[in-house]
């Protein structure tokens, strides 16, 4: 494959001539001479093959090819200037992505608050965001595969920053059996019903958190997906309440009358990856996730129920 015949800074040459109307003008704005600038754009039309201005007058007017590349090298060096500040912003330590993997329970409003604000301070910087249940969050910081880690799991050797809690109610669609027994729910009532689990997306050491040993248990790959069951009258389970909250509303799903027990309010930490030095961006990141972990439910309620239309845990 051929290397482009013209360079960035001939397209900056063009940009300018365009964006102050005369090679005269251009030439002032740039620091150089009138006749390299004309002869940088006579160049660059050689190159070409086709012609990008006509003067009319004393100003110096586009060709309808002329505007159709200028247009697209605006873009070409607009790229070009962000990568070579992305470069300077690396040789100064900034990071070019961060790695954040979460517990697919952790409310999704939250996340999109930080990284919202982050984005404009970000430089450039990625971040690459992944999902997993239980164990696998663990599995994933202590492989060395994510810079920060949020699960309710206490991970053995890690510092973790507390964060808020997140609540699980047990429910059950509103016409199951265990809401036509009207009255409190023991362990034995729920024994005898179909509990539905999220499997364990960690490898090594799989958990089965939450579950009662009911004689019938299935096991789903994600949280939308056991809404989706429960809701539907397949079993009862344990569901974060940010994430059913239009059906408890509508009364699609209804809270279990346990005797005790009936809501969970798992305590939620933010890990780092020991091994690897935090960088700015990382450093912006962690305090902008823990600031919008205390944010009220109301200051997150559009942004909880969009989130929680839309969110699947792989």
């Amino acid at each position: 494959m051929k290397g482009p015949r013209v360079t960035l800074d001939q397209w900056r040459t063009l940009q300018a001539v365009v964006d102050h109307g005369s090679f005269a003008q251009a030439a002032e704005m740039l620091h150089r001479s009138q006749s390299s600038v004309s002869y940088t754009v006579a160049r660059m039309q050689e190159q070409l093959g086709i012609p990008l201005l006509r003067i009319e007058g004393r100003k110096a007017v586009l060709t309808d090819a002329g505007e159709m590349l200028l247009r697209r090298s605006r873009q070409l060096v607009t790229q070009a200037s962000q990568l070579e500040e992305l470069a300077h912003h690396m040789e100064q330590g900034w990071e070019a992505e961060v790695r954040l993997v979460v517990d697919a329970a952790y409310p999704n409003a939250r996340l999109i608050r930080a990284l919202t604000e982050f984005m404009p301070k970000s430089r450039g910087c990625r971040v690459r965001l992944r999902e997993e249940v239980l164990s696998g969050v663990e599995e994933i910081l202590k492989d060395g595969t994510a810079d920060l880690a949020i699960t309710a799991l206490d991970i053995t050797g890690y510092l973790g920053a507390e964060l808020g809690t997140v609540g699980f109610i047990a429910v059950a669609h509103a016409n199951h059996p265990l809401h036509q027994l009207q009255r409190k729910l023991s362990v034995q009532d729920l024994q005898s019903q179909m509990q539905v689990v999220v499997r364990d997306s960690g490898q090594r050491q799989p958990r089965d958190a939450g579950w009662l040993g009911a004689e019938q248990r299935w096991t789903v790959g994600s949280l939308a997906t056991s809404v989706a069951f429960v809701s539907s009258g397949l079993g009862f389970a344990w569901l974060p309440q940010h994430m059913i909250e239009r059906e408890l509303a509508e009364c699609i799903l209804k809270p279990l009358p346990l005797i005790q027990g009936s809501i969970r309010r798992p305590q939620f930490y933010l890990y780092t990856n020991p091994d690897k030095p935090l960088g700015p961006a990382t450093r912006i990141l962690i305090e902008l996730i823990k600031t919008y972990d205390t944010q009220s439910p109301s200051a997150l309620g559009s942004l909880a129920q969009t989130s929680n239309t839309t969110r699947n845990t792989p």
